[in-house]
């Protein structure tokens, strides 16, 4: 919890952002995943000031508990002083004991961020799904509550100006903004108007312009000029030891001689290997989506 500190910025984690959106499909499956199409909504998770402390706190954990769909997890809530947002103690169930800090007392609106996260842990740990390392597990929870629906009050959470600053979460504002991007152009939903922070608004802008890249790199078929005329060249000299220097697709051969290409699914992030021949339609079989390419 960054509060009144430095904030991070950019995409420092992004490749274990998209490991993450992998994992999430992989473990769940594309038809859980579109389980998940509608968003918390921000009436189920508001928290007035004259709202009992405890009450609504708990109110708030069985909302997320209920949009993640873990009817018999019962989330109990305690506050204390601490350094991290949150924590929570990850048992066999079906109790979980979430500990908030102190602070949110009096910063009731962002009790739904923390809890976002924190019920996000159970969700993984009941699937069995961590990444190794405290900080990549992080990054995990993080991204998986972010593309699950939850994520977007994580995000709402960061406020910064000249005086103060305050984020939730592991990722960057724009790392944010990047899940929910990639999550909004699969449900088709759009978070921004849920925003009551301006600068949550603007990271969420940076990160679907960067979410649009994944959907611009050759040999995709939307690749811009500059991309396609580089992808050219490479194919020229292909195959050669791994992928050419900087770029996301790579170049082998099968075992007829002919060439292939491998790139990272868009939407996933799954790698898809297809032939090199021209024209050719080729569909993700993690996240079903199908991609126009120029081999």
């Amino acid at each position: 919890m960054a509060d009144d500190g430095p904030v991070e910025h950019g995409y420092p984690h992004l490749d274990t952002v998209r490991d993450a959106i992998t994992a999430l499909y992989k473990r769940l499956s594309y038809d859980t995943v579109q389980t998940f199409a509608t968003s918390v909504a921000p009436v189920d998770v508001a928290f007035g000031d004259t709202d009992d402390l405890h009450l609504g706190a708990q109110r708030v954990a069985r909302e997320m508990v209920r949009h993640y769909r873990l009817p018999d997890a019962r989330p109990i809530i305690s506050f204390r002083e601490m350094t991290h947002a949150a924590n929570v103690e990850l048992t066999a169930g079906p109790e979980y004991f979430i500990e908030l800090n102190d602070r949110f007392r009096t910063h009731r609106r962002d009790i739904g961020a923390a809890l976002a996260h924190e019920v996000m842990h159970v969700y993984l740990h009941r699937l069995d799904l961590s990444f190794p390392g405290t900080r990549e597990n992080e990054i995990l929870t993080d991204t998986a509550a972010t593309y699950l629906g939850a994520g977007w009050l994580l995000l709402d959470a960061y406020r910064e100006d000249a005086a103060s600053s305050q984020k939730l979460g592991y990722l960057t504002p724009e790392e944010f903004g990047y899940v929910l991007a990639k999550r909004a152009l699969v449900f088709g939903e759009d978070p921004s108007v849920w925003f009551t922070s301006p600068q949550a608004y603007t990271a969420y802008v940076k990160g679907m312009a960067q979410a649009r890249r994944d959907e611009q790199q050759p040999p995709l078929t939307a690749a811009g000029w500059a991309g396609r005329r580089r992808y050219a060249h490479d194919r020229r000299h292909a195959p050669g030891p791994g992928s050419p220097s900087g770029m996301p697709y790579a170049f082998s051969g099968d075992q007829g001689g002919s060439l292939r290409v491998s790139f990272p699914c868009p939407t996933c992030h799954q790698r898809i290997r297809v032939p090199v021949r021209g024209r050719v339609r080729a569909r993700c079989s993690l996240c079903r989506t199908v991609l126009e390419c120029d081999t």
